[in-house]
């Protein structure tokens, strides 16, 4: 797409999605989106699987939930021999095709079936999935990728193109996303496919869609949360406005989508659709109503998720009738990676449910339980 179709501050190049709204307003005109929809990758992640990714993919203790180790495995890059990720389309609504990556288990026996649905942005986890999926040595991997978004695109979130940002919000992308995962459903079953226990895993994001498509994964085992904070998105958005001293610049927002304006009118890098549906989205209740265990990680140096978020969601998660598990890695950012160590804090992720499918009756959270 050329530049011409793409969202860029006239006389200057695209802003970064680091800058705070408030200091992004005060620029003039044209901002980014707000820090906390950035996309779900950080640029730390140039360290673990090359500059190619750059583009894409506070601290103290959440009460219910404990600071990890220091120490992280590596990501290693897979053998010749082994699989990797390809392209599997799966059709969305109305006629639409939505860009899925699949990978078999990188080693015997499979043992379970990993769904991820990334987070925002418009680039494509194409370029880093061999390695940033590494760690789940025994398990089936499906990447559910949204509209519009090619797996190996590598297009900052500044510069998505305008087809993009109008079709853009959760509400669209959930009924694409429960389409394509019904269809994959239906494609396992007719091809006689063994059954596995099944993982759905949300990144940034991407989590706010888990509660409705768990009904959608057959022998679903539990729900996997990085880098979200588990609250409704609006509160979230509030206590990262809070945070960056930009609580009138959230409120014009939260006025603007509840105006007369159409949905196609883009304010602050995002359609009023996108908004308006942000402002009304549940996730909390759901999360913490849903009948799965349910696993939560972050990093203590998130710029973009506020501490005090995943502190109230983790208050709330305690009154769970099934279990839940929160973990806080020290060090690691959005990312989840551990930037001044230079470790991939996402692989201890995979290692600890590594140790949930060789032992599963210890329950999803029980690798969490034996940490010190």
């Amino acid at each position: 797409m050329g530049a011409a179709a793409r969202l860029r501050c006239p006389g200057r190049a695209p802003l970064a999605l680091a800058v705070s709204l408030a200091a992004v307003l005060a620029l003039g005109g044209c901002a980014a989106p707000p820090p906390f929809y950035a996309a779900a990758a950080s640029e730390s992640l140039a360290d673990v699987y090359g500059k190619e990714a750059s583009s894409g993919a506070s601290t103290g203790a959440s009460p219910g939930a404990s600071s990890a180790p220091a120490q992280a495995p590596a990501a290693p890059a897979p053998s010749p021999s082994e699989p990797v990720f390809v392209r599997h389309p799966l059709p969305g609504v109305g006629g639409a095709t939505l860009q899925a990556l699949v990978r078999d288990a990188r080693t015997a026996p499979r043992r379970y079936r990993v769904i991820v649905i990334p987070g925002s942005g418009c680039a494509g986890m194409g370029s880093i999935a061999d390695r940033y999926f590494a760690g789940l040595l025994h398990a089936q991997v499906l990447v559910l990728h949204k509209p519009g978004v090619d797996p190996q695109a590598r297009t900052a979130p500044g510069d998505c193109g305008r087809d993009f940002v109008q079709q853009d919000r959760l509400s669209t992308w959930l009924a694409h996303a429960r389409a394509a995962l019904q269809a994959d459903a239906r494609e396992r079953a007719q091809a006689g496919a063994p059954e596995l226990p099944q993982l759905l895993v949300g990144i940034s994001e991407g989590a706010e869609l888990l509660p409705a498509l768990a009904p959608e994964v057959p022998q679903l085992a539990g729900l996997v949360v990085l880098s979200s904070s588990g609250l409704d998105p609006q509160e979230a958005g509030a206590l990262q406005a809070q945070r960056l001293e930009a609580q009138a610049d959230w409120q014009a927002l939260g006025e603007a989508q509840a105006g007369g304006r159409a949905d196609s009118a883009v304010l602050q890098g995002r359609s009023l659709g996108y908004w308006r549906d942000l402002w009304n989205w549940p996730l909390t209740l759901p999360l913490v109503q849903s009948p799965w265990p349910l696993l939560q990680v972050w990093g203590s140096d998130d710029a973009l998720v506020p501490a005090a978020a995943y502190e109230r969601f983790a208050r709330l998660a305690a009154v769970r009738a099934v279990p839940y598990c929160g973990r806080r890695l020290d060090g690691a950012d959005h990312g989840l990676q551990r930037r001044a160590e230079g470790m991939d804090a996402v692989q201890l992720v995979w290692s600890w449910v590594e140790q949930w499918a060789r032992t599963p009756s210890g329950g999803l959270c029980g690798p969490l339980l034996l940490q010190p």
